[in-house]
């Protein structure tokens, strides 16, 4: 006959601990039967947690069947829930396989009825942890709450097929085409999202590359990406005279951006996102270097760019400030508002962006230096993952880039130089 234990109490219940081994001193788990139904015990661990435990015989088998945890299931729900089970047991049923097959019938449903917009909530969910910009959040929830959600919102992800990708892109394939082709491909990641956790197991119909390809014009064929406006090369001399003659941060700023060849939120920040610009920190006068910190930087990497005498003379021309202080605040001395240059260039009737001296760059370089592509390239700060640009990129070419930053400085205030004789030298000639 197995010993009978001794039947506790509530109160004698909510005293019992875990024990402290003599030969270690350190806390072990415990068993203690509580009475009222055989093999009913509750497990205290060494951090104090308690679980309920029914060990009885099933088959040949004398497993743990865990009831809950305590004091959520007091001790009178415990011992009904351990009667209920052995009951089950007399009746030939197996406690530990229909718990399994409740949890299976529980996960079909789930997968069965997860619809796209759960599925987009939870995917962007987990996706704005590798967004670098806020914004990108914010951009997807907006296309596809706007163009996809209406059309695919309440459907089960299982059953969405091309018919249901069609609905949401015939209407803006061709009118919209860079934000549909921008849809479609979200629309893709959630979809392979789905299939790899098991929320759907056919083809993804929002696939490009030998399916919709099949059904749609390409997005190239259809509307030529659109690039930023950008000033031609000729006319940046006589540009550069009329910045000049203005006063004021934003034409600082400007030219110092033109003479860097950077991007605009690299030199003033991002309001939008409170991202601050070019502090005095970044700046190595005696070195004429500025060094652009990673989190500034499209690429995720530091970037050094070698300073022009022209620039340095700018810098200090803004009067040197404390190491965190902005070098061409806004109005209030914060970081200025994202149409800082913008608005400057509206004044001087320049139909460009500032973004687009950048093309003036690489065409002033293509065109009228022999440079080797990638010392430019790596002047913008471009990412490529061609081996040699690879290589280019881990050296940085830094001696290099000034030579071409000093041409380039050269051409800025003084133009194309004039040939003294019949030899045309090209800027910047030599070996890579």
């Amino acid at each position: 006959m197995p010993k009978i234990a001794k039947e506790l109490s509530p109160i004698e219940v909510k005293r019992l601990s875990f024990r402290i081994d003599p030969k270690t001193s350190e806390a072990i788990e415990v068993r203690y039967p509580v009475g009222g139904v055989s093999g009913l015990l509750l497990k205290v661990t060494p951090t104090g947690a308690k679980q309920w435990i029914l060990r009885t015989k099933v088959g040949k088998r004398r497993p743990d069947i865990g009831l809950g945890p305590y004091p959520e299931i007091t001790l009178a729900m415990a011992r009904d829930k351990a009667r209920e089970v052995k009951e089950k047991i007399r009746e030939g049923v197996d406690p530990l396989e229909e718990r399994q097959l409740l949890k299976r019938n529980l996960l079909a449903a789930q997968l069965s009825t997860m619809t796209f917009l759960t599925a987009m909530e939870n995917y962007i969910e987990m996706k704005a942890k590798e967004f670098k910009n806020p914004r990108q959040k914010q951009q997807w929830e907006n296309s596809l709450t706007t163009y996809a959600v209406p059309h695919l919102g309440k459907i089960p992800v299982r059953e969405i097929e091309l018919p249901h990708i069609k609905a949401v892109l015939d209407p803006i394939w061709y009118e919209k085409t860079e934000t549909a082709n921008r849809v479609r491909a979200r629309i893709e990641n959630i979809l392979g999202w789905c299939a790899i956790h098991g929320y759907r197991s056919n083809d993804n119909p929002a696939k490009w590359q030998g399916y919709l390809d099949e059904v749609y014009s390409s997005p190239e064929k259809i509307k030529k990406k659109a690039h930023f406006a950008a000033l031609p090369v000729e006319q940046l001399p006589d540009f550069m005279k009329a910045l000049q003659k203005r006063t004021g941060t934003a034409a600082r700023a400007l030219e110092f951006l033109i003479l860097t060849a950077s991007r605009t939120n690299e030199v003033i920040g991002d309001k939008r996102i409170g991202k601050a610009g070019v502090t005095w920190q970044e700046i190595d006068l005696t070195r004429k270097v500025w060094t652009v910190p990673a989190d500034r930087m499209k690429s995720d990497k530091v970037h050094r760019v070698p300073l022009t005498n022209a620039a340095v003379e700018l810098l200090k021309g803004m009067g040197e400030g404390a190491p965190d202080a902005l070098i061409f605040p806004g109005p209030k001395g914060d970081v200025p508002s994202n149409n800082f240059l913008t608005a400057l260039l509206k004044r001087m009737n320049q139909p460009v962006t500032a973004h687009g001296f950048r093309s003036t760059f690489k065409d002033w370089a293509r065109e009228h230096t022999a440079y080797p592509d990638e010392v430019s390239e790596l002047a913008l700060a471009h990412v490529n993952s061609d081996a040699t640009r690879a290589a280019y990129a881990r050296s940085e070419l830094l001696d290099k880039r000034r030579l071409l930053m000093a041409d380039w400085e050269r051409y800025c205030y003084h133009g194309k130089a004039k040939a003294k004789s019949g030899k045309v030298v090209a800027i910047g000639e030599g070996k890579a």
